[in-house]
This record gives C-alpha cells, structure tokens and sequence, in this order.
C-alpha cells in the first residue's frame, strides 16, 4: 500500500498510471511533469521500475502526440537522467520524487 505524499497531490491529473501490482512489496508513487504541457501525472511503479517505463506511460498520457519518445529527456533533482534503462531507484529517486519530461531541443516561441 503507498502512502500519499503532499507533493504528488499538487496539480496533477486525477487518474494514476500503474506499472506495479498492487501487491508488490515496495510501491511508489513518483510525479511526472510534462514541462511542454504544464501537466503532471501520478505513476505507481516499484523501485526496480526502469526510468524509460515510467517516461513511456507518462508521455502517452500527457503528450500523446510525440512519436518519437527519444527526443524528450527526464530530468530529476535538475540533472538529465542519461541513463533511462536504469531502475528509478539507481537514478537516484525516492517514493514522491518528481520527474520532468522535457524535448531535448528548444522550440521557437510562435
């Protein structure tokens, strides 16, 4: 069972994403932000939930229309995640640590 944390209930998006049974004896609850669209989403994964999972399930949610997931990067404490193969844990987050998925390139303002 997660426990809800403060930071997870701010702003986001009323459904929440789980890559993780309900079962599982650790589950987290991470924030993922979608710095294009202004919009977050809760994801209930397990430590061992690789990053590129979590982005994924994010991205079909929030930005639905990019084809190419590789042109967006995550970032966590204000550092790219480079390695997105690696479970949540070993990228160094924690239960209700928030993930920003950002294009890799900046867009011209229109």
């Amino acid at each position: 069972m997660s426990t809800t944390h403060f930071v997870n209930s701010l702003r986001v998006r009323p459904e929440i994403i789980r890559l993780a049974s309900e079962q599982a004896p650790v589950l987290w609850t991470v924030r993922v932000q979608a710095a294009e669209v202004w919009d977050a989403v809760r994801v209930e994964a397990t430590p061992e939930t690789p990053v590129r999972d979590v982005k994924q399930a994010a991205m079909a949610l929030l930005l639905p229309d990019v084809e190419q997931i590789d042109s967006y990067m995550v970032k966590l404490h204000g550092a790219e995640v480079p390695n997105e193969a690696q479970s949540l844990q070993l990228a160094g987050a924690r239960n209700a640590s928030t993930l920003f998925v950002m294009a890799r390139r900046r867009r011209p303002v229109r």
